[in-house]
């Protein structure tokens, strides 16, 4: 996914990065419809909160976009994989939503750690035409 350039935002270790990554997304994914956005920022938000609950730095927020497609990378700096938990009352939720929201995830592990990512299709809707009545004819028949 290489057809536009990626937009790259680097982060502390602090949960409180969490609000600063939604609103740069936010800004970034701002041409998107507020569904598409709206599902976006949850997949932006749920991988960069498994990184910063079970990873280590460095961390890196990276999106790319390509021909309808939104590729959201989480990069942290350790090598152990991410997995699906069983959902219960401390978590577990997170991976099960991002699988929900996009076209699907998977990650790459490096010896100096791993990017976690998703891909979404942003292809922008197009409303069915509105189909129109049959006018009647002459004789007063449709």
């Amino acid at each position: 996914m290489t057809d536009e350039p990626a937009e790259v935002l680097v982060i502390s270790g602090e949960l409180t990065e969490l609000a600063r990554v939604r609103q740069w997304a936010r800004e970034e994914l701002a041409d998107l419809g507020e569904d598409l956005l709206i599902d976006a920022l949850a997949v932006v938000d749920e991988l960069t909160s498994n990184a910063l609950r079970h990873s280590c730095a460095p961390f890196r927020v990276c999106l790319r976009r390509s021909a309808g497609r939104l590729r959201v990378e989480v990069a942290d700096g350790s090598p152990e994989a991410a997995a699906p938990r069983t959902p219960g009352a401390d978590g577990g939720r997170g991976l099960l939503l991002v699988k929900a929201y996009s076209l699907g995830w998977g990650q790459e592990i490096h010896p100096d750690g791993k990017i976690v990512w998703a891909e979404l299709d942003v292809s922008p809707v197009t409303p069915e035409p509105a189909t129109r009545p049959a006018e009647p004819s002459a004789t007063g028949s449709a």
